[in-house]
């Protein structure tokens, strides 16, 4: 089934749910068009200067994050529950050693809106274009947050991705429901 036009505000709640377990993949594609998958457990959805945003957070020793400094592009889309391994695959391994497209057997499709690929077999998927970014300042941090989440100092980069469109499968609801 072809996917459909939504608002963004549609699939929040299982947006969200998914972002927690299993997570949520963020594809984008460099400039000689190498395409990446990438699994994302933190990320927000909200109004940011007038406009509908999905901020994720990149690590700069991530393949992701030289594809998203190359092109500001992304996409972040909703698994079904039987993509778990293949988001846990997108979530251990580097595009650096590893096609993950070809290993998991997922399918990019160009998005309609941006130059990032979406993932045909996720249920639903954000368009997003950067419209800003910028680097958690350590020292402005909450102590226990660097201790719980930075104890190698690879502190994340923000980007906050204006929603240009959203795609998702007509009985998305159903499907994420396992």
């Amino acid at each position: 089934m072809p996917k459909q036009t939504a608002a963004y505000t549609d699939y929040l709640q299982e947006t969200m749910a998914a972002l927690s377990d299993p997570g949520c993949l963020l594809a984008t594609q460099g400039k000689d068009g190498t395409l990446n998958a990438m699994t994302i457990g933190w990320g927000t959805i909200g109004i940011i200067w007038g406009r509908p945003v999905f901020v994720v957070l990149v690590r700069p020793s991530r393949h992701t994050w030289k594809l998203l400094e190359e092109n500001g592009d992304f996409t972040v889309n909703v698994p079904p529950p039987e993509l778990r391994k293949a988001v846990g695959l997108c979530g251990s391994r580097s595009r650096r050693d590893h096609d993950k497209f070809l290993e998991t057997g997922m399918t990019p499709v160009p998005g309609q809106r941006v130059a990032a690929p979406i993932i045909e077999e996720c249920v639903v998927a954000y368009e997003c274009r950067t419209i800003h970014k910028n680097q958690v300042v350590p020292a402005t941090l909450a102590p226990a947050v660097v201790k719980d989440c930075y104890r190698s100092g690879d502190f994340h980069t923000l980007y906050y991705g204006q929603i240009l469109g959203v795609l998702a499968d007509p009985d998305a609801r159903e499907r994420l429901k396992g």
